[in-house]
């Protein structure tokens, strides 16, 4: 599976977020975009990972930029997150997992018991104001993606 590059034209997608609102990708050209991708809703690293961006977002939003988190989970699945923990951004819905394999995150992970399975390699990417990948950070911790994403923004 190809890997996205800096300078490269971020995969274009349409889907529904936690409002149950369609949601595409170039909806927000002239914006920068940190689309970060995640395994599962309510999960220790995945709920500091989205609260870390909870904590930044209004630095975000002063970059004229904004926060999209996917994972494979459901409508109400993020519905039930965001509400938890008073997420201020959109969580998309991609259970037919299609964003996740535009984007190559989708892939064989293994379970500390040595088991392999297919899942969300945690990932994020900033997407400049035309719709160019800005920053890549595949398999990147909750917390470095938070940092490095108000960094590649900034």
């Amino acid at each position: 599976m190809a890997e996205i590059k800096v300078g490269d034209a971020a995969p274009q997608f349409e889907t529904v977020d936690d409002h149950n609102k369609k949601v595409s990708l170039s909806d927000f050209l002239g914006k920068k975009v940190v689309l970060y991708f995640y395994p599962k809703d309510d999960t220790p690293g995945c709920t500091r990972q989205a609260c870390g961006f909870r904590d930044i977002y209004g630095g975000i939003e002063e970059k004229n930029a904004v926060v999209l988190g996917v994972s494979p989970d459901g409508l109400e699945s993020h519905q039930a997150f965001r509400d938890k923990f008073s997420l201020p951004f959109p969580l998309l819905v991609d259970e037919d997992r299609k964003i996740c394999e535009a984007y190559g995150v989708w892939r064989e992970r293994e379970r500390p018991t040595g088991e392999k399975f297919m899942g969300v390699a945690r990932s994020h990417f900033v997407i400049d104001e035309n719709g160019k990948v800005a920053d890549v950070q595949y398999n990147v911790s909750p917390e470095d993606s938070v940092t490095k994403g108000l960094e590649a923004v900034s």
